[in-house]
């Protein structure tokens, strides 16, 4: 731990001769503290993690405040739909995006979250819920709509062997089965594909203070396939261990798994620590490079007044730092033969609450540093994914990549099961990354290989992107 402690510290310092803004550069500071603390993972745990219980179990977790306020929870206090052995789930997130660029192929990048602009999308459809008999747990989630494909197309460990796993897994977002035992304030040992809530944001933007997060959480893993082993100490604290096949993957990368550790700590009911830390092997055709990666975040609620018309606030912080070394990169000290290899990320949001919680109004963004652009979403041009690669856009060790964003969100919610979304959002890179005018896509569609060069085309990337985003949420 002391090494690996001394190697985020002098990353840390080289972002800053690597001119790392000084407010990233103390943002990622003010994460070491966090991570110090007891912490977390993304926020809390989604509902699912939490063992179903009966009148003569001990309270479950956390259940002694309401924490629907924090940043990647459900909003919801109930399910209308329960029942006694299956809790029934339903989601959808539909959208419209207005992007400035006006992309003439009506595509977007840098984001998991959305994928086209201008029209009408079903994002997300989700149909599953938990099933739980006696200390017998399982729950299962569907994903029809654009994360069918965006989701799949960010993994390469497909390309590995047989079996096609991303057609498998694709409209899948969840699927596990697992034991309870009724051990100190619980224990949980699950297995199957489970959400990460690494980068604080939900994978299910129902849940979240934003649409579109910053990158810290848009290019860090929304899901995990392997083990869990989920422990509650006590009332207010959770102690989680992950063996997976790899960074958000449905296989494994090389000849290792991927081990991982969540902390979350809630001493009050307006007080969240958290912290994700994750050790692994996850480049592909690269197998003695070795992944690291600490994402820690704290969050506040630091206004409630129930009965005014401005009725709550809150704030999060997330700060991650983690590299990669071994197979020709460094963490730090790195040359031209082998350069350095990191990740820094911070992001900040604000957000409030209106009119006993039927408006909110988020702020915030952040920024990231990530030389060698390794947790750096590839943009599909020509039909590329992370298994193809492509020339127009490569992820090269010593290839730079800095980039920050910033959002307003303003929400409407009539009730807890229904949110109508408006959201505008600025982001820019040091490289051209965003889908310009000219579009990505060659003019007669697709061609060749996926990813490949295509004679006489050159894809049309910006350093900059403003657009707007209008959703409509539904969680039952």
């Amino acid at each position: 731990m002391h090494a690996r402690s001394c190697a985020v510290a002098h990353a840390f310092a080289r972002a800053v001769t690597l001119r790392v803004p000084l407010s990233a550069a103390r943002a990622a500071a003010l994460a070491l503290v966090v991570a110090v603390a007891p912490p977390d993972v993304r926020a809390q745990a989604p509902d699912s993690a939490m063992p179903h219980r009966d009148s003569a179990a001990k309270p479950a977790p956390f259940s002694f405040a309401d924490f629907t306020w924090v940043n990647g929870n459900s909003r919801a206090h109930t399910s209308p739909l329960d029942t006694k052995y299956f809790t029934p789930e339903f989601r959808f997130d539909g959208n419209y995006v207005n992007d400035l660029n006006r992309p003439k192929d009506h595509t977007l990048d840098g984001a998991a979250e959305l994928g086209r602009t201008s029209e009408v999308q079903v994002q997300q459809l989700g149909i599953g819920g938990d099933f739980h008999y006696n200390q017998v747990r399982g729950r299962v989630m569907t994903q029809f709509g654009l994360y069918s494909q965006l989701t799949p197309r960010s993994d390469p460990s497909p390309a590995r062997g047989q079996g096609h796993l991303a057609d498998a897994y694709r409209y899948v977002s969840e699927a596990y089965g697992g034991y309870h035992w009724n051990a100190w304030n619980g224990i949980n040992l699950d297995a199957g594909i489970f959400l990460s809530y690494v980068g604080l944001f939900s994978y299910y933007n129902a849940d979240n203070w934003a649409y579109q997060p910053s990158y810290v959480s848009a290019n860090t893993p929304w899901y995990f396939n392997g083990l869990r082993l989920q422990t509650f100490p006590s009332q207010k604290l959770k102690v989680e261990l992950w063996l997976v096949n790899g960074w958000q993957s449905y296989g494994m990368f090389n000849g290792q798994p991927g081990w991982g550790t969540q902390i979350l700590w809630r001493p009050t009911g307006s007080v969240t620590l958290l912290t994700n830390d994750y050790y692994g092997f996850d480049t592909f055709g690269a197998p003695s490079r070795m992944r690291i990666h600490s994402d820690n975040s704290f969050l506040l609620k630091y206004y409630d007044r129930p009965g005014s018309f401005f009725d709550r606030a809150a704030f999060s912080f997330t700060g991650d730092l983690g590299c990669e070394s071994g197979g020709g990169v460094r963490c730090v000290n790195g040359g031209a033969a082998r350069p350095d290899q990191y990740f820094i990320g911070y992001m900040l949001y604000d957000r409030s609450w209106f009119s006993h919680d039927h408006f909110g109004l988020t702020v915030g963004g952040g920024g990231i540093t990530n030389p060698g652009r390794y947790l750096v979403l590839l943009p599909p041009i020509n039909g590329a994914t992370a298994a193809s690669g492509t020339p127009y856009f490569t992820t090269n060790p010593g290839d730079t990549f800095r980039a920050w964003d910033g959002s307003v969100t303003v929400d409407y919610m009539p009730d807890e099961f229904v949110m109508f979304r408006g959201e505008l959002d600025h982001r820019e890179a040091n490289v051209p990354y965003f889908v310009g005018r000219g579009g990505i896509t060659p003019p007669g569609g697709n061609t060749g290989a996926p990813g490949s060069r295509v004679p006489g085309f050159t894809p049309d990337l910006r350093r900059t992107e403003t657009r707007f985003n209008f959703a409509l949420l539904v969680k039952l």
